[in-house]
Parts: structure tokens; C-alpha cells; sequence
């Protein structure tokens, strides 16, 4: 009983250190913002940051002295990775729920490339973060949002089934002053690292006091793949909500 138990033992062990060695083989790697800046930083490395988004968002804007090669293009542009197949390749694309680097790191695998790795938190981080990027003639072409008033606000909130998430963009101290009921906060200036909170498929409300940062956030939304955003203003929120309890009081007198 002893020889079997001790034969069922290292016949464990045998399978679980196969396990794991199949799991690193071509595992692709994850790293963060600060990872893949020591890398950048480091004279003597050998690697290539690769985009893997469509060329319209790479000529707007990319991580500086990335190529690109677009997930869905991977083939067509695939001659310009290193013959030499153990360089390192650094994808990324439009954040953590964007699916186009892990597709063309599957497809770089395929091909034999055996040291890769994914910036998952990708440009829109790089971005907010203030790194070193390649800014395209129509990187700073204003968008126009879609506007939400105080009662077009308010009639989505109380539908039931709306799917609407109300983001107050504004530093944590203002929000804890006072903010849209129901509303979470993610403060502009990280809204992109956190942004992964947020789901898709839900219309996404963002504000602030005046428009200027929900107009930031808004934008950076956009870039992370988000289609259903609006804006709203706190400033008119607190003045339409004045009003309403003007209207009572004064309805309150006169009866």
C-alpha cells in the first residue's frame, strides 16, 4: 500500500511539472505601465513596441517609436517584425478590454515568436500618465459630446432598465461634498487606468462642475472603445434641483 501510494505520488508530481512547464512555454506575459517604461529606459534591450490597433488611431497617437500591426492586418504587416524570433515584442492597443493585442500576440505566437509580452493597460493610460508619445495632426481635434440636460438625466436614472452607470469625474473631496445620487467616482485624471469598473454595455454617463474634465474623461472613453457616453453637468444638476425645491416651497405657501 506504501509503494503505491509513494508510485501515486511522483505520478502527481510528474504530471503537475509538466503542467507548468507546457503553461511558460509561450505564455504570454502581462505587464503594467511601470514595467514597460524600465524596459524603454534600458539602453542595451532588445525589443519592439508594437500597436495593434486599425492605422487611424496609431497615426493620431502612439507610444513613441512603436510600429504598427494591426490584429485584424496581422499577415499583411507581419514582414516588419524581426526575423530574429527570440526579440521581444510588446503589444498593446485601447486598454485592458481591448482584445486586438491579445490577438496578434496569439498570432505572433503562431508564428514562432517565443518572448512576448502585453501592455494591457495600453494608450490610454500611456497617455493620462504623461509618457513619452507620437502625436498625429488630428490628436487634439475637439469632439463633440452628446449632452445630457438635468431631466433627460433624471428620467434615465429612474427607468429601471436603463443600463445607465453616472460617473462623477471630479477629485474624491468634491465628490463627498456633494454628487448625483447613485453616482460612482473616478476622478479625470486616473479615469483611464480605472476605467475597467465600467461595463460596455451599459450607457456611461460622465460629469464634472463645469464640462471640463467629464470632457476628458469622455474622450478617453472613446479611445477605450466606449459607444454609449454622455455628458452632464453638475452645475445645472444643483440649479435644476434649486428650482425643484423652490417650485415645492412656493407651491407649499400657496396652499
Amino acid at each position: 500500500m506504501k509503494k503505491f501510494f509513494l508510485t501515486l505520488l511522483l505520478l502527481s508530481c510528474w504530471i503537475t511539472s509538466g503542467t507548468a512547464g507546457a503553461a511558460e512555454d509561450g505564455q504570454v506575459k502581462i505587464i503594467a505601465t511601470e514595467e514597460l517604461k524600465t524596459i524603454l529606459a534600458t539602453a542595451d534591450a532588445q525589443y519592439l513596441v508594437i500597436d495593434a490597433r486599425n492605422p487611424a488611431e496609431y497615426q493620431e497617437v502612439h507610444i513613441q517609436g512603436a510600429i504598427n500591426i494591426p490584429a485584424n492586418k496581422f499577415k499583411e504587416f507581419q514582414h516588419l517584425l524581426p526575423q530574429d524570433k527570440t526579440v521581444q515584442l510588446i503589444f498593446y492597443c485601447n486598454g485592458v478590454k481591448c482584445g486586438k493585442s491579445n490577438r496578434a500576440a496569439k498570432s505572433a505566437r503562431e508564428e514562432g515568436y517565443t518572448n512576448i509580452l502585453i501592455y494591457a493597460e495600453g494608450m490610454p493610460v500611456w497617455e493620462e500618465k504623461g509618457l513619452p508619445i507620437y502625436a498625429g495632426p488630428n490628436f487634439e481635434e475637439h469632439i463633440k459630446t452628446t449632452m445630457l440636460s438635468p431631466g433627460e438625466l433624471q428620467t434615465l436614472i429612474k427607468e429601471k432598465n436603463s443600463g445607465i452607470t453616472v460617473v462623477d469625474v471630479r477629485d474624491a473631496e468634491e465628490y463627498k461634498e456633494g454628487h448625483i445620487p447613485g453616482s460612482i467616482n473616478i476622478a479625470a485624471e486616473i479615469f483611464a487606468s480605472k476605467s475597467d469598473v465600467l461595463d460596455k454595455d451599459k450607457k456611461i454617463v460622465v460629469y464634472c462642475n463645469s464640462g471640463g474634465r467629464s470632457y476628458t474623461a469622455y474622450r478617453k472613453l472613446m479611445k477605450l472603445g466606449y459607444e454609449n457616453i454622455y455628458q452632464a453637468l453638475f452645475f445645472d444638476w444643483k440649479n435644476q434641483a434649486r428650482l425643484r425645491q423652490l417650485e415645492k416651497y412656493n407651491s407649499a405657501i400657496s396652499t
